[in-house]
């Protein structure tokens, strides 16, 4: 697989952009980023991530979007406007990119980049890939097959949503130590090790990158690292997707006419 593809990902409070090269999982230009539009509507996000990459190529387009995503339209939007529910985003983006994309969860994506070139290359079994940042994204892999549009950072944890508790934005909003925010996500790992016995569970996001201040202090029982594509992981999976729903399309099937008899 090579080639450079644009991959595009977009939170709840940035739109972070580059082309990709997909044989090594790696950027082939510089990453770029503007801030998420506030109301964060789909044709204002839309329009923003289209100037973003307007003047960079690729033939291919994946986009990873932090939602639910079916048939091409977000079913959810808990962190980006509520306009977001039932839209069809996969259209909005393409007719605002001016081509055709693919469109997936963001924590899917970031989770296709690492089990591909990271963290959980190689890694059968059962691997969580959580990604800690507005909210919390998940993407779980059974032996390397993906299980699509997993919510679980809106598990129930002491009566709230864990991703008000043990998100990145939870620390920063509430200035909680990294000791602090550490028993939190502690807690957070811990339940969803009772409900899904991951062997692997791999922390992403921005706190990647600061994982001495609190990766020491987390006792759950799965074997916790942290990404090794940080922030470029959505990136690079947005990117790997697009070129592999490309490689799967199936050929129109052909029936033979029956010949009278």
């Amino acid at each position: 697989m090579s080639g450079e593809v644009l991959g595009i990902d977009v939170g709840g409070s940035g739109i972070k952009a580059a082309l990709v090269d997909v044989g090594r999982g790696t950027l082939a230009t510089e990453r770029r980023r503007v801030e998420t539009p506030q109301p964060s509507r789909p044709e204002a996000v839309a329009a923003a991530a289209a100037g973003l990459v307007a003047d960079l190529g690729g033939g291919l387009v994946g986009i990873g979007f932090p939602a639910v995503v079916l048939g091409g339209a977000t079913m959810t939007a808990a962190n980006v406007d509520p306009e977001w529910v039932g839209a069809p985003a996969q259209d909005i983006f393409g007719s605002a990119l001016g081509r055709p994309v693919t469109l997936l969860n963001d924590a899917d994506a970031a989770g296709l980049a690492e089990m591909r070139f990271g963290a959980g290359a190689d890694q059968n079994g059962v691997v969580l890939m959580l990604t800690l940042g507005t909210g919390i994204g998940s993407a779980l892999f059974v032996d390397g097959r993906l299980v699509p549009n997993t919510e679980l950072g809106h598990l129930e944890i002491r009566g709230k949503d864990a991703e008000s508790r043990a998100s990145s934005n939870a620390r920063e909003v509430r200035g909680w130590s990294w000791k602090r925010w550490a028993l939190r996500v502690d807690e957070y790992l811990h339940r969803v090790d009772a409900l899904f016995w991951p062997d692997l569970i791999i922390l992403g996001g921005g706190v990647s990158k600061q994982s001495s201040h609190y990766l020491h202090l987390l006792t759950a029982r799965p074997r916790v690292v942290v990404a090794e594509l940080h922030n470029e992981a959505g990136i690079v999976g947005a990117a790997l997707r697009a070129v592999e729903l490309a490689a799967w399309t199936p050929e129109p099937t052909r029936t033979r006419r029956r010949r009278r008899a």
